[in-house]
């Protein structure tokens, strides 16, 4: 997801590496992958998974992706299907609402103006609730760290992408040439049901899976939930 790095996916790692190959990086701009450029497009950065396919010798791979990972796992299923196996988006975005677009612009705004610091709790309370749970609260210290830990023009600068590419897949959808898994949390308004059931019903071989009382860094918070729905997909595929 945006503003986050590797160490959002520990859950999935765990519980993946039992039986499979499991490959993580950190997108352009986070983590220790380099900045990109302004103006930054989705095609940038499957090109990047790309790179890193060819690099590891890998031919095809099932391709995970959360929030805007999942807005480019999209992107590359779309530009290199013979290298993916099947995509599985965790709380997409897909055809904001009127409010949800103005909502997050403004944040992008934020990021642009004032900076990382100013953007981290309102982020943390959206992502896991204000109070925060007491049971989600070193959860969410873990989210808090990577977010201060981002570089700060990389995160507004993939921010501002992620703001406007909600409907960029809209009319390609149809097109997806794989199994695709759209998976969100119950309590996700930004990442809604009702988004990921929009995206399954116009993927030829769509499928959603909403995860009950999650909100959007389930695989997080509910890592068990997610990594059950997550295995027992890429399983069927053997």
């Amino acid at each position: 997801g945006v503003g986050m790095d590797q160490r959002s996916w520990q859950p999935q790692i765990e519980a993946l590496t039992r039986k499979h190959r499991v490959v993580t990086y950190d997108m352009l701009g986070h983590g220790e992958s380099r900045l990109p450029p302004e103006g930054v497009q989705l095609a940038d950065f499957a090109e990047q998974l790309l790179r890193l396919l060819d690099h590891l010798q890998l031919a095809r791979a099932h391709v995970v992706g959360h929030s805007m990972g999942a807005l480019v796992a999209l992107e590359f299923a779309l530009r290199h299907p013979a290298r993916c196996t099947r995509l599985l988006a965790l709380n997409a975005v897909f055809q904001r609402g009127a409010e949800q677009r103005a909502a997050v612009l403004e944040r992008a705004r934020t990021l642009q103006s004032e900076g990382v610091a100013a953007t981290v709790e309102a982020t943390i309370a959206r992502w896991f609730g204000a109070p925060v749970p007491a049971d989600l609260c070193e959860t969410a210290a873990l989210a808090r760290d990577i977010l201060g830990d981002v570089n700060a023009q990389g995160y507004a600068r993939a921010y501002g992408l992620f703001a406007t590419s909600d409907a960029v897949h809209a009319d390609k959808l149809a097109q997806l040439a794989m199994p695709a898994l759209f998976m969100t949390g119950e309590g996700d308004p930004n990442s809604s049901p009702a988004m990921s059931r929009a995206m399954a019903a116009l993927a030829p071989q769509g499928r959603c899976e909403i995860v009950p009382g999650a909100r959007h860094m389930m695989n997080l918070t509910d890592a068990e939930a997610v990594n059950a729905r997550l295995l027992s997909f890429i399983t069927a595929a053997a």
